[in-house]
């Protein structure tokens, strides 16, 4: 499209934003946050052998912490803080995971520019429930992210039978906001035939980030991401299932191209209002072509206990199994030369104001 037609098109929908919103609307600021906490003990072995993890401890994987303001009926920003502990540095640091500027014409289409949440993670977080024990599958393996810096638009249709999203961006990841030489694009596509049923499927295209003027490793490959989903959740339990495949994911600047594939199914059962048991299993080939033989088996089982609005407490079991090399996840790398193996047990706790 000539410079000028993108011009003028933006111009035309900027104005019919400015329409729509409501100078009356009293403007207000909300601040919020939310912390994943555990105490737990870990046993992890490589080749037979303890590793550095291995011992009795205290965390806060996550500490997010949310500034939010409304100008009108249709604008409103947001920001909100990451705080992690980065093994690699041996310190915490805070990052930015959202700031973006927030455009609401309707139910139907909402658009955002800056950092904020990808089509698929969050979607899926919503629906298994247990987002504060383990990241899902896509991000626990490292096959996807959560948030990304660029354009992003989503709504419900149809009376949310129907919900999309869609979000073009630099492909670094929420942490690092340099620009390539080319976006990357991540969507989905929902459908809600009854109430407590979701079926979607989803993608991912792009060069992650890596795709840069000048670099000593230029591209050689696209990455590519799809992702279907099916679960069904009511006021008592949930039950559902996740599957994606992935070309060359870890091999954008590498020669060799790669596949990889993987599923994850999770239920959960509430017994009370208050008291909740859950279960989960995933199973991952994050490198199909090049090692064929190295496989990644996950599942945790527990019990959650809801004390009060905003506070869960979950005790909870964990077991990731590596054969035939070693694989990156949310827990750290896991396996060895031959094998290895992730025992975690404890409790797990998520606070949200």
């Amino acid at each position: 499209m000539p410079k000028q037609n993108l011009a003028a098109a933006v111009a035309v929908a900027m104005a019919a934003i400015s329409l729509t919103a409501n100078a009356d609307t009293e403007e207000k600021t909300s601040v919020g946050g939310k912390a994943y906490l555990d105490l737990t003990n870990i046993d992890q072995q490589s080749d037979g052998v303890d590793t550095a993890a291995k011992g009795t401890g205290a965390d806060v994987k996550r500490f997010y912490l949310s500034v939010g303001h409304t100008f009108d009926d249709v604008w409103s920003a947001n920001v909100t803080s990451d705080f992690t502990y980065i093994s690699n540095d041996g310190a915490t640091q805070i990052y930015i995971k959202k700031a973006y500027l927030q455009a609401k014409l309707s139910d139907a289409f909402t658009a955002r520019l800056g950092s904020a949440d990808l089509p698929w993670v969050p979607f899926v977080e919503d629906l298994y429930g247990y987002r504060y024990v383990e990241n899902v599958l896509v991000d626990r393996l490292k096959f996807g992210t959560s948030a990304d810096w660029g354009l992003h638009a989503g709504g419900k249709l149809s009376d949310g039978m129907v919900n999309y999203a869609l979000s073009i961006v630099n492909g670094n990841g929420y942490k690092n906001p340099t620009r390539s030489k080319s976006v990357d694009f991540e969507g989905r596509i929902g459908f809600v035939p009854v109430k407590g049923l979701t079926l979607a499927a989803g993608f991912y295209s792009g060069k992650l980030g890596k795709d840069v003027e000048g670099s000593a490793t230029p591209v050689q490959h696209t990455a590519e991401r799809f992702d279907a989903l099916v679960a069904y959740v009511t006021d008592n339990f949930r039950v559902g299932g996740e599957y994606f495949s992935a070309n060359d994911w870890t091999q954008v600047t590498a020669v060799p191209s790669d596949k990889a594939d993987g599923y994850s199914v999770w239920g959960s059962f509430s017994f009370t209002p208050q008291v909740a048991g859950f279960a989960r299993f995933d199973e991952g080939k994050p490198h199909k072509d090049l090692l064929p033989d190295l496989k990644d088996q996950y599942f945790n089982v527990g019990i959650a206990y809801k004390p009060r609005k905003n506070v869960d407490i979950a005790f909870v079991y964990k077991h990731d199994k590596v054969e035939n090399g070693t694989i990156s996840t949310s827990n750290g790398t896991i396996g060895g030369a031959t094998d290895g193996k992730y025992d975690e047990i404890g409790v797990w706790a998520q606070v949200a104001f």
